[in-house]
This record gives C-alpha cells, sequence and structure tokens, in this order.
C-alpha cells in the first residue's frame, strides 16, 4: 500500500463510498485514491440476495429524482431496482386548514418523483459496486485522527500503526459531529431548533399506493414515506415526526397503542387505521453549517459541511449533488493539469454549488416555521399558497421540479 495519495476520502459512509464511486468513474487512472473508513468494509458480496426480505423496522432514506441520475452515472441504479419503492404522488396538507396539494409524477412524464429505500440495501448497493470498480482503494477499519497542512497538500495520521499518509486533497465525509474537521479547526454555525424527531416504521390497513404525505401541524412536520411491504407483507410507511423533545421522548418510551392512537389523531385516516409501530428513535433537530466548505488540499463534505432538517428528506440529495458537482470540477482541472488539492479549483465548485445549497439550506429552514406560525393572517396566506399551486400548474411545476432537485442539477447531471 503507497502512503502517498492524490485524493483522501475520511469517512466511508453513503456520502463517502459515492464519492469514491463518481471520482473513480471520472478522473484519470493515474490519480491515486484511497477511502478510509472506521468501520470496517465488508468484503464483496453478490448483489443478487434471495434470501434478503424487507425488516418491518428497517431505516431508509428518500432519494430524489436528481439522485437517480447521479446514481445511474455511478452505476448503482441497477442494482437498487429490486428494492425501491417509488414515490408516486405527495400530498401536502396543513393540520386544521383547508389547504392542500397533490403532486403527481404522471402530471410531469416521470415514472417517479423520488424513491424509498431500505439503507442496507442501498449500502450494500455502493460498497458492491466500489468493489466491482476495484478504482479506489479502501482502508478500514482505520481512521484519520489528525490532518496537518503541509505544502500543497496534507499529512495524515491514522489510529493505527500504519505509517503516516501524504495527499494533495482530503475529502472530510465523517458526518455532522466531524472529529476531524475540528481537528482541523473548520467552525461551524448550529442552529438549535428545539425539536426532535421521532422515526419509525408504521403498518395501517390501507395501502399507501406510493402516495408520500408531508402534513404541517402546529408542533412540527410529519411525514409518512411508502416503504416496500415487510416479509409479513404489512402495507408500510416510514414516518418522520416533529415533536418538543419532552413529547419526543415521551412518544418513544409511552405504549404502541398510545402511540398509534397519538399518531391517528394527528395525521387522519388516509391510510386507514394505524396497526403498528415499529422500533422508535427520537433525536435532536438542528442546522449545521460548516463556516469554511474549502481550503488548500481540503474540502468539507456531506453532513459534515451542512445537516439540514429532515423537512422534504433534503439533506441526503443535496450532498449527491455536491458530490456530482465536485467530481465534474476534478475531472475538468485535473484534465487541464491542475493538482486536485488546487485552491483555485476547489473555490470554483463551492462558488458553482452555493446557490443549490443556499436554496436548499433555506428551504428546509424555513418551511417548518413558517407552517408552525400561528399568526392568522399568515396562515391564510400558507393555505391559499397551498391550493394555488392546484390552481397554477406552471408553478406547480417549479415547485416539483425543485423539490426533486432536478431545476438546479438537470444540465449538470445530462451535461
Amino acid at each position: 500500500m503507497s502512503d502517498n495519495y492524490d485524493i483522501v476520502i475520511a469517512g466511508g459512509g453513503m456520502v463517502g463510498v459515492s464519492l469514491a464511486l463518481q471520482l473513480g468513474a471520472v478522473l484519470p487512472p493515474q490519480i491515486s485514491i484511497v477511502l478510509i473508513e472506521g468501520a470496517s468494509i465488508p468484503v464483496d458480496q453478490q448483489i443478487s440476495a434471495p434470501d434478503y426480505h424487507p425488516s418491518f423496522d428497517a431505516r431508509s432514506t428518500a432519494l430524489s429524482y436528481s439522485s437517480r441520475l447521479i446514481y445511474e452515472q455511478m452505476q448503482v441504479w441497477e442494482a437498487l431496482q429490486e428494492w425501491l419503492c417509488a414515490i408516486e404522488s405527495i400530498h401536502v396538507s396543513n393540520r386544521g386548514r383547508f389547504g392542500s396539494t397533490l403532486l403527481k409524477a404522471g402530471d410531469h412524464s416521470w415514472e417517479a418523483l423520488g424513491y424509498v429505500v431500505e439503507n442496507a440495501w442501498l449500502g450494500r448497493a455502493l460498497i458492491h459496486q466500489l468493489h466491482e470498480q476495484g478504482r479506489v482503494e479502501v482502508r478500514s477499519p482505520a481512521m484519520v485522527v489528525r490532518a496537518t497542512p503541509a505544502g500543497a497538500g496534507v499529512i495524515l495520521q491514522l489510529d493505527s500503526d500504519q505509517a503516516n499518509i501524504k495527499t494533495g486533497l482530503l475529502l472530510v465525509a465523517d458526518g455532522v459531529g466531524s472529529q476531524l474537521r475540528e481537528q482541523l479547526g473548520v467552525t461551524v454555525k448550529k442552529k438549535n431548533y428545539q425539536q426532535h424527531a421521532v422515526v419509525a416504521n408504521i403498518a395501517s390497513t390501507e395501502p399507501h399506493r406510493g402516495c408520500a404525505y408531508e402534513r404541517f401541524t402546529d408542533e412540527g412536520p410529519l411525514a409518512l414515506l411508502p416503504l416496500l411491504p415487510a416479509g409479513g407483507g404489512e402495507h408500510r410507511s416510514a414516518l418522520v415526526w416533529t415533536l418538543a423533545p419532552e413529547k419526543a421522548r415521551h412518544m418513544c418510551s409511552c405504549s404502541p397503542a398510545e402511540f398509534l392512537q397519538a399518531l391517528q389523531v394527528r395525521f387522519g385516516y388516509r391510510l386507514g387505521r394505524m396497526l403498528k409501530v415499529g422500533e422508535r428513535h427520537e433525536y435532536p433537530l438542528a442546522l449545521v453549517q460548516s463556516h469554511e466548505q474549502v481550503r488548500q488540499g481540503v474540502v468539507v463534505m456531506g453532513n459534515a459541511a451542512h445537516a439540514l432538517h429532515p423537512v422534504a428528506g433534503q439533506g441526503f440529495n443535496l450532498a449527491l449533488r455536491d458530490v456530482a458537482e465536485l467530481a465534474r470540477v476534478l475531472a475538468s482541472g485535473v484534465a487541464e493539469g491542475l493538482p486536485p488539492g488546487d485552491l483555485a479549483m476547489l473555490q470554483r465548485y463551492q462558488s458553482r454549488q452555493q446557490s443549490d445549497q443556499d436554496r436548499t439550506i433555506r428551504f428546509s429552514d424555513q418551511v417548518p416555521a413558517l407552517f408552525m406560525h400561528r399568526d392568522p393572517l399568515l396562515g391564510l396566506g400558507r393555505d391559499l399558497a397551498l391550493a394555488g399551486l392546484d390552481l397554477t400548474p406552471a408553478l406547480k411545476r417549479e415547485f416539483v421540479r425543485y423539490a426533486a432537485g432536478v431545476a438546479p442539477m438537470e444540465g449538470r447531471v445530462n451535461g
């Protein structure tokens, strides 16, 4: 194994492996890349798994239409096909108010507005493709514990007895609580929402028919995303329920019957009766933004760069658009003879992606607060705006393109 690499990716989660795949696909073979992950990345397994069945309690990720385009480029999408649940429509409503709208994929000549996939299967497909591609070296379990600028590059110290690594470009992708980001002295701006998200899978008497529900309440947004049926055939939906911290803790500890009754009251009967709730988890919500995303020889990526409110499920999809744009800029710069860590080139990436990040972060930050505001005139305006989407096809079309991540990305992905 070499101790000198052009690019080091620190963090082998879904963003880190996606980075490895995209860079491996677009950069010339003489550019050396290594992925370093603290957990043990499994050896390759056959992607076809006849013994695999969706788990009732499995955690899932919503992928936007733009993420589909990116994963098609990585040759990952085909492996996901069997385990995707298509979002064919999205019903947006405001509890206790008249405003609502229904967004349909068919109205835009798309087969789906997005897709929901179990994290276990998404991770399996990504790791399979990483081994199949064979382009990027993998070191795991290993962790970068210190990064020291050295000339135009960075010297990395690992937590094992291995020799230090020198790299021209360090990609920090070790999550929202990134210790490496902190060790580099990159500070963050944090906005605590004073809310927690309760996540769980729900079984209902009625099938979802590919419809995702985004319901705004005075406590915060409540989303139910369509899932494939579990092994027992239950109609499954993935719940993300935003609540005050004390109530969220209670909802995670109360009896299943009490939980389902409270959820039924807040959501209604569009999915019939709520029959079953799986494992419940809650976590605090905050907007976390890195004050710096690029330095000479360093780029902060994924949740280490920006962690968002879960409304509309934009966080991971934004991270994937960042991955695609960084890869495009690096490929162009390397073709011009620039080293991967060139600061001007990395600043070009940030400049090109900044408007997408700003729009997405602003949307995820402001929409929950807008719907929780109790001012009656503002409430009327919200209702009229939701109802107006159904009355204004052009506005509705642009809203859907924006929510799907296509508006800021379509030209870049296809170009």
